[in-house]
């Protein structure tokens, strides 16, 4: 893979946001981040007239708690939540049977370095803390789905989350484009997970760019090595479009 070139004033940028803009840590609510991070974010927004969006499998409300003051455009839960530029919600009707996080709460009773994460409308099984449980939870949660049509399974870095099927990030990204500001711009999406690999087809199907975080095979085309290259990337690249002349209106 190659070092990704820097955006452009005609690009629209999306963003994981755990394992791309703050490391992984051991549970979803021990992150620490960057203190430079949201001055970087607002930093790029302007430059880049809004064309800026937060792509994560975390709700948007937990999100905002990690962001704020910052209310970007944003997809959540792996695109079942979406916040427009314009603020409104879009929301994927779902209602996740009661079963699977019961299962998931009997799994964690029984070993309890596992952590449930409840969202709106999945829930995920976390297994950092115990890896060696990752065969254990994968066949619970496969076996249980055979009888539970309409969603899947969805595999993270140490943690599997059911969700109604049908929807991921490539999806929510190709919704953005599709209104202002980022309708007419090339794409470029950073992220770490498999779970980034449907966006990652999404930009580069229309011209743009899929950049890798972090070790393992990808169909992106180019990588960075970790969120802390990906924090210089972006410093240069706000950089980068500070010194370009942005005032010519796009197509």
């Amino acid at each position: 893979m190659e070092t990704p070139p820097l955006p452009t004033c005609r690009s629209a940028l999306f963003l994981d946001f755990d394992g791309t803009l703050v490391p992984l840590a051991e549970t979803p609510d021990a992150i620490r981040q960057d203190p430079a991070l949201l001055p970087l974010l607002a930093g790029l927004q302007g430059r880049l007239d809004g064309a800026l969006a937060i792509v994560t499998g975390r709700q948007i409300e937990v999100l905002d708690r990690y962001l704020a003051p910052l209310c970007l455009p944003a997809a959540g839960e792996h695109g079942l939540q979406r916040r427009d530029a314009g603020g409104r919600l879009h929301a994927q009707p779902s209602a996740l049977p009661e079963t699977v996080a019961q299962l998931c709460n009997a799994l964690a009773t029984d070993h309890p370095r596992l952590l449930v994460e409840r969202k709106l409308s999945s829930v995920a099984l976390h297994y950092r803390r115990a890896p060696e449980l990752a065969a254990l939870c994968l066949d619970t949660l496969s076996r249980a789905l055979r009888h539970l049509p309409g969603l899947e399974l969805l595999h993270g870095k140490c943690v599997l989350e059911v969700r109604p099927a049908g929807v991921d990030k490539g999806r929510a990204i190709a919704a953005f484009l599709r209104e202002e500001p980022f309708a007419g711009r090339t794409p470029v999406f950073a992220g770490d997970d498999v779970t980034d690999e449907s966006g990652f087809a999404v930009v580069q199907a229309l011209g743009g760019m899929a950049i890798k975080v972090g070790e393992g095979a990808s169909g992106a085309r180019h990588r960075l090595d970790s969120p802390q290259a990906v924090h210089a990337w972006l410093q240069s690249a706000c950089m980068h479009l500070a010194a370009q002349t942005c005032a010519e209106a796009l197509p």
